[in-house]
C-alpha cells in the first residue's frame, strides 16, 4: 500500500482526470481499443470522485456577516450582442501533460476587495428606495393576510370604511 502526501495525492487525482478524458476521446475516435486501458479508464473513472480534494483553509470565513447586503441592488450596466467571426479555425488540443495542482489563494486586502466590490456594485440608496423596499416586503404581506383587510375586500366600500376607521383607532 502506498501512502502519498497531499501534493502528491491532488497530481495523482489530476493525472487521472487526464487520463479518462483523454482515453473516453481516443476510444470513441479509434476503433480498436486496448482492453487494460478500457479497464483502467472505467476504475478510474470511479475511483476519482471519491479521493479526498486538498483541504483548504476558508480565507473568506466572517466576510459575508460584515456586508449589509440590503445597501445593494441589481442594475442593468450595458447590453451587447457577441458574434464569432466567420473563418476556418482549429481548437488546441487538451493538454495531457498537466497534472493537478493545489491551487495557491489569491490575497488582498479586505479594504481593496470591498472598494472593488462597491465600485463595481455598489450604488446609493435614497431614504425612498428603503421605504419602497420596506412597504413591498415587510408591510404589504403582514396587511394582506390581515383578517380585517380580507374581510373589508369582500365588504362593501360603506362597511370596510368603517373597519378602516376602527383599525386607525387602534
Amino acid at each position: 500500500m502506498w501512502t502519498l502526501d497531499e501534493d502528491g495525492q491532488v497530481e495523482f487525482k489530476g493525472k487521472a482526470k487526464v487520463f479518462c478524458r483523454s482515453y473516453s476521446f481516443l476510444s470513441s475516435v479509434i476503433p480498436n481499443s486496448n482492453a487494460e486501458w478500457e479497464k483502467l479508464s472505467i476504475f478510474l473513472d470511479l475511483l476519482t470522485p471519491k479521493l479526498p480534494a486538498p483541504q483548504e483553509e476558508d480565507l473568506a470565513r466572517g466576510i459575508l456577516e460584515a456586508i449589509d447586503m440590503d445597501s445593494y441592488r441589481v442594475e442593468k450596466k450595458a447590453a451587447m450582442k457577441i458574434a464569432l467571426a466567420d473563418e476556418d479555425a482549429e481548437i488546441d488540443p487538451v493538454p495531457t501533460e498537466v497534472g493537478g495542482h493545489k491551487p495557491q489563494p489569491e490575497l488582498d486586502r479586505l479594504s481593496n476587495i470591498l472598494k472593488t466590490f462597491n465600485e463595481h456594485f455598489g450604488t446609493l440608496f435614497a431614504d425612498a428606495d428603503r421605504v419602497a423596499k420596506r412597504i413591498m416586503e415587510d408591510i404589504a404581506p403582514k396587511v394582506a393576510a390581515d383578517a380585517a383587510f380580507q374581510n373589508a375586500k369582500e365588504n362593501t366600500p360603506h362597511t370596510a370604511r368603517m373597519a378602516h376607521d376602527q383599525a386607525l383607532g387602534k
